[in-house]
């Protein structure tokens, strides 16, 4: 209880009852933007990388949403529906796929979205993406019959053809002209031109500040209600301002103020002071929740060892870090499971690791056994992410307990996800250890968890390389029902906790929190920001 104490205090500035000059600062806009309906939007972190198809980051998927559209997308049921596409037909043998766009796609250049636009983004999408990856291994040929009508034929049925098409979160197919998604896949784009409902503003982008958003005035919307990525994306609002401010105080005062509209994730030490005020409404958006991690650097020692990474699961103790990120139980719970707790693969499959007795003893002898030399451990945190922090600093303490040689290193959200990208040994400025989290849909079967995977170099950051894993994992695309592929994820998690991709830490939810002048805003497991509307 005390590391905890300790950490929770480590990681929340105290709020003082005073009223920033910052708001004066954030609220002066030129007269013309004056006159505009602004929505202001306290983003999770700072936006560095515009590409939501080089990095994972939650930040940049979504801003993905924002500027870009998908040509399926799933709802709030799981069921994938057509976005772009206007009509599709499968043929009997399940092997060639025929879509044809929506009328009115445009992109913020004016020009209109064509099938080579969709099947070069495709492309691009499916080199970097898990359940691309597994598309494109089935996948014949992607085919234009002429501007708004593309077929793809598969070399065998592939049963999750739809599933990739509408994945709702990273990496999320995107659809973007052909001359930028065009661009190698393992390049950052730069150029943020899509078709969505906001137009990126480049020229008002200020790094560690704010990203600017107009309303995409050519976009049109599907006539269907919102369900989390689906259905029409209509937007009420003439502008949006994403503000980045990294201080918790500085940020909960600028919502009770009013002078910012809307917090996308506030630390829970905050709620009960947003709570009394009136004028503020906290609220769970996130049906499903999120899952912390533990993920290794496979590359260097010690945690390409796997007596190391098997030591440091033996002294998780879960419902710290359920404390640590959530603060409190009632916000989180245990999860010892690869897939979503409360959806239909969850399992306790191989879970002892992690839920029987934490043994510090039974731990350091397996170090000793791993032939630890001493090597040392860089963990990389980010101070502007309470989820990431929290969980660092538990362990970082736990390494120490075990006795090993480890140094935090803390950053912001935007340079560590630089930085994990680092192939380069610690003294290089690589790294052993990085926490994050994924939100429920990214972890509900083999196919969508890219944590999961075990391809190597094709591997998410850390690189794991494990065949069995990956054999495991091909058994779950070739299941015959829902049976046989729950018996599949069940063999693919047992084997997860015998290699450990990465340690689950926590499942948890972090509420939301903005202004009762905003309506619309929708319940999804990420940020949507069309449909709301600000009176």
């Amino acid at each position: 209880d005390n590391m905890i104490n300790t950490l929770r205090r480590s990681v929340i500035l105290a709020v003082v009852p005073v009223v920033l000059a910052f708001g004066a600062a954030i609220t002066a806009l030129p007269a013309q933007a004056q006159q505009q309906k602004t929505l202001k939007f306290i983003a999770q972190a700072d936006l560095k990388i515009l590409d939501p198809i080089a990095t994972t980051a939650y930040i940049t998927r979504n801003h993905g949403y924002m500027v870009y559209d998908t040509l399926f997308a799933m709802d709030s049921k799981f069921e994938i529906k057509p976005q772009m596409v206007d009509k599709f037909t499968v043929s009997p043998d399940k092997k060639t796929y025929t879509f044809t766009l929506r009328d009115g796609l445009k992109f913020h250049d004016g020009q209109p979205v064509r099938s080579a636009d969709v099947i070069a983004s495709i492309d691009r999408w499916s080199k970097r993406d898990g359940l691309g990856q597994k598309l494109a291994e089935s996948t014949d040929s992607w085919t234009a019959t002429n501007d708004k009508t593309f077929v793809l034929k598969l070399k065998k049925p592939f049963a999750f053809v739809l599933d990739a098409l509408g994945k709702p979160s990273s990496n999320v197919p995107f659809i973007m002209p052909e001359r930028i998604a065009k661009t190698d896949a393992f390049t950052n784009i730069t150029d943020p031109t899509g078709s969505g409902p906001f137009k990126m503003v480049k020229d008002e982008w200020v790094p560690g500040s704010k990203v600017v958003y107009l309303k995409n005035t050519d976009y049109v919307p599907r006539k269907e209600a919102p369900s989390w990525a689906s259905g029409g994306k209509v937007v009420k609002v003439d502008r949006v301002e994403w503000l980045y401010i990294p201080d918790a105080a500085t940020a909960a005062n600028a919502l009770g103020n009013g002078e910012a509209d809307w917090w996308e994730q506030m630390p829970p030490d905050l709620i009960p002071l947003l709570a009394k005020n009136s004028s503020v409404k906290v609220q769970n958006i996130d049906p499903l929740g999120s899952m912390g991690m533990i993920r290794f650097n496979f590359l260097y020692p010690p945690f390409n060892n796997e007596k190391m990474r098997r030591a440091v699961a033996m002294v998780v103790n879960q419902q710290d870090y359920v404390l640590g990120i959530a603060g409190s139980a009632d916000n989180g719970k245990p999860c010892a499971s690869y897939f979503t707790c409360g959806t239909p693969l969850a399992s306790n499959v191989g879970s002892t690791l992690l839920t029987g007795k934490r043994d510090f003893e039974a731990a350091k002898a397996l170090i000793k056994e791993s032939g630890y030399k001493g090597e040392k451990i860089v963990i990389i945190s980010a101070a502007d992410q309470p989820i990431v922090q929290s969980q660092s600093l538990l362990t970082t303490e736990l390494l120490r307990k075990l006795g090993l040689n480890v140094e935090l290193q803390a950053g912001d959200w935007g340079s560590l996800i630089t930085r994990r990208t680092s192939k380069e040994p610690v003294d290089k400025g690589g790294w052993s250890i990085f926490h994050t989290w994924l939100v429920g849909p990214d972890l509900l079967n083999p196919g969508v968890n890219f944590a999961l995977r075990g391809n190597g170099e094709k591997a998410w950051f850390g690189w794991p390389s494990d065949p069995k894993l990956e054999s495991l994992r091909e058994a779950y695309f070739e299941a015959p029902n829902a049976a046989g592929a729950k018996k599949a994820a069940d063999a693919v998690q047992a084997r997860a906790f015998e290699f450990l991709p990465y340690i689950p830490t926590a499942q948890f939810i972090l509420p939301t929190a903005y202004r009762t002048n905003l309506s619309g805003i929708i319940v999804a497991p990420m940020a949507f920001l069309w449909n709301v509307e600000k009176k």
